[in-house]
């Protein structure tokens, strides 16, 4: 029994306990009641937990981070469609500088180039000059608005050697971005021109281009503060009107005011090589020095530009008629400067004739007009019919007597304006319509290496020479077209 109970006990004998009033004495082996068991710690939660924990810290960032980039994108949108509304953006201070400074900068209509020069765009703006001013008021109002031209460069002397000359000659401002008007012969083959000014200024200028045909030049220069003068209708004057002439005879009595009358009104003059031209005659006193220099009329307004004088040889520096002075209308030539300062050309509107007047003999036997004698080729006038030996006895009903008559008709027009032309043509009159062209040539100013010594038909150029130091005087030529 004790075996047995041993056994089942396989941790060993316990010590025995003795029952006393049982009738058997034996060893009692005491069965301990079962003990409970103890629950497995799950050794994973704390860390499930601090794993729980740290996601939600994890997703609370990220949602954090998230909802402040969408804020800022929302934000950035509403500032872009506020700028896109306004159209104000925030720019750098260099940005603004250059902004400030385009803004400043007037805006150029055609912005011409002539090499490397922006075309410039020339904008008419009314004056009103209703009121008569005196000699001195007229004087006190232009007389910053005119300038001294002095011309430098080399020409061959008589004995064909290379000689230095000096000109002068006078001008006048007609915009206050620099641009000024004299004639071409004034500058002609000349190395450098400069400009002085009534203040006592002096700056060097740049020849923008001239017409010798017509013998006007445009120069720029570049200064501030300029006054231009106020461009009148020559056409609106008559024999009688009194004239002003303010210039710088013989090239040293700077600023001076001569005054008279209008004499004629297109006055043919003929000039080295057959070139004839239609000008304002006066009696104001026009000497060497004056050429270029503006005619006024007692409005204030410039209606000529003074370029020649009677002369009783063949040099104007030794001229001993008076009062016999002549200027180009500038309604003749106004569309030549513009043309040049837009375009750098000259344009101007033809028929593409050469003409010359039918002489009184032979008219008598045919009829006064003017002859054509030569037609360019492809020209308006070859399109329309016109034949060598036509005579053109009117146009637009208006009768004319001479070349000189038609060439300041034609030039009037503008291209693509039809003339009706009366042409007398083998004992019959026949009528020609004819529509106007243009005529594109260069502005550029030629440099010559000889210049002529005498002044044909009795006309000399007001051309100064520095105050009489005897160097040669430029001249002018060319056809009529």
């Amino acid at each position: 029994m004790n075996e047995e109970l041993e056994r089942d006990n396989p941790k060993g004998p316990e010590e025995p306990q003795t029952v006393e009033n049982s009738t058997y004495a034996y060893a009692y082996q005491p069965v301990r009641p079962a003990q409970p068991a103890e629950p497995k710690r799950r050794k994973g939660t704390w860390v499930r937990v601090l794993a729980l924990l740290l996601c939600c810290v994890l997703l609370g960032g990220a949602a954090g981070i998230g909802g402040t980039l969408l804020m800022h994108r929302r934000l950035t949108s509403a500032e872009d469609v506020s700028e896109a509304e306004t159209g104000l953006t925030e720019s750098s201070p260099a940005e603004q500088g250059q902004e400030e400074k385009e803004k400043a900068l007037p805006e150029e209509e055609d912005t011409l180039l002539t090499g490397s020069r922006p075309s410039a765009a020339i904008r008419h703006t009314a004056v009103e000059t209703g009121e008569l001013m005196t000699a001195a008021e007229v004087y006190a109002a232009n007389v910053r608005s005119t300038v001294g031209i002095s011309a430098e460069g080399v020409s061959a002397n008589y004995w064909g050697y290379a000689t230095p000359f000096a000109a002068a000659g006078s001008g006048f401002i007609i915009s206050d971005s620099g641009y000024v008007i004299t004639n071409y012969h004034v500058i002609k083959s000349s190395r450098n021109v400069s400009v002085s000014t009534y203040d006592g200024q002096t700056y060097e200028a740049t020849i923008v281009g001239g017409d010798e045909s017509n013998d006007v030049a445009v120069l720029k220069i570049e200064a501030e503060g300029l006054t231009p003068v106020i461009l009148g209708d020559s056409d609106n004057m008559n024999v009688g009107d009194t004239v002003l002439a303010i210039g710088n005879p013989l090239g040293e009595l700077t600023f001076s005011l001569s005054q008279g009358v209008i004499s004629a009104m297109n006055r043919e003059v003929t000039f080295s090589g057959n070139q004839r031209m239609r000008l304002i005659q006066t009696d104001a006193a026009i000497n060497s020095g004056n050429s270029g220099g503006a005619l006024f009329n007692l409005y204030g307004e410039v209606i000529g530009i003074t370029n020649a004088k009677y002369s009783a040889s063949s040099s104007s520096s030794s001229a001993s008629i008076d009062n016999i002075g002549f200027a180009i209308p500038i309604n003749n030539v106004l569309k030549i400067i513009e043309s040049i300062i837009e375009k750098g050309v000259v344009t101007r509107p033809y028929i593409g004739v050469t003409v010359q007047t039918v002489s009184d003999e032979a008219s008598i036997y045919a009829a006064a007009g003017a002859r054509v004698v030569s037609i360019t080729e492809d020209s308006p006038a070859e399109e329309a019919g016109l034949q060598e030996n036509d005579i053109i006895t009117a146009v637009d009903g208006e009768e004319i007597s001479t070349s000189t008559e038609l060439v300041t008709i034609v030039t009037a027009k503008d291209p693509g304006d039809e003339l009706i032309l009366s042409v007398y043509r083998e004992r019959r009159t026949l009528e020609i319509r004819v529509v106007v062209g243009e005529q594109v040539t260069s502005a550029e100013v030629v440099s010559e290496n000889t210049q002529d010594q005498s002044y044909p038909n009795g006309y000399g150029y007001g051309y100064g020479n520095g105050g009489g130091s005897g160097f040669p005087y430029g001249f002018f030529g060319g056809g009529v077209g």
